[in-house]
């Protein structure tokens, strides 16, 4: 009984070293006809980690160098090398920048050329402040009719209070009537509907 017994675990070990031969003879088959592809793909993937961290650090270097040239901006605001570095660093912020000071400065020169600026917020907030300050009311009515214009209902106000100094009250209360409930200048609307007759 126990030489059955042993020339059966002998068979059974036979049998697991021939799997595990069977096996490492396929795992090589297939490393040997896929190894171009796997080194290629981990060169690959090396590749994009590395380009990505080397993106990343220049992201970083290009808005530390652009904060800086903002920092001395502030300082001499007539620095016209500064301006130009921070336009070519970042133009959203020189744009900003730019802003800023026409606000502060009342330019509306150089608001009218902020009106075609790339960074959609500062075009539209140039839109506004130059009609607003020309006291355009064409210039508000185009501007409250843009459908994702910031400051909307106030132009639509500044419109209506201009028709009401012309002596326009008909026109002046169908403006106040397009401020919708939902407005926070809803309750001006109101008002002047109601007390805003000269």
């Amino acid at each position: 009984m126990s030489l059955k017994h042993d020339i059966d675990m002998v068979k059974e070990e036979l049998n697991s070293e021939e799997k595990f031969f069977e096996k490492a003879v396929i795992t090589e088959r297939f490393v040997k006809k896929y190894k171009n592809v796997m080194i290629g793909s981990l060169v690959a993937i090396v590749l994009v980690v590395g380009a990505n961290i080397a993106y990343d650090l220049n992201k970083k270097s290009q808005m530390n160098a652009s904060n800086e040239a903002l920092a001395e901006l502030n300082k001499d605001a007539n620095n016209a090398g500064v301006l130009a570095r921070l336009q070519s660093l970042s133009p959203n912020l020189h744009d900003a920048w730019l802003y800023s000071k026409a606000i502060a400065d009342k330019d509306l020169a150089t608001l009218e050329k902020l009106k075609d600026s790339k960074a959609m917020l500062i075009s539209d907030l140039a839109s506004y402040e130059l009609a607003q300050n020309k006291k355009d009311m064409a210039g508000l009515d185009a501007y409250s009719l843009q459908q994702n214009a910031i400051y909307k209902d106030l132009a639509q106000v500044q419109s209506a209070v201009l028709l009401m100094n012309e002596g326009k009250i008909e026109a002046a209360h169908q403006k106040l009537a397009l401020i919708t409930e939902q407005s926070p200048l809803s309750k001006t609307a109101k008002a002047l509907l109601h007390y805003g007759v000269k």
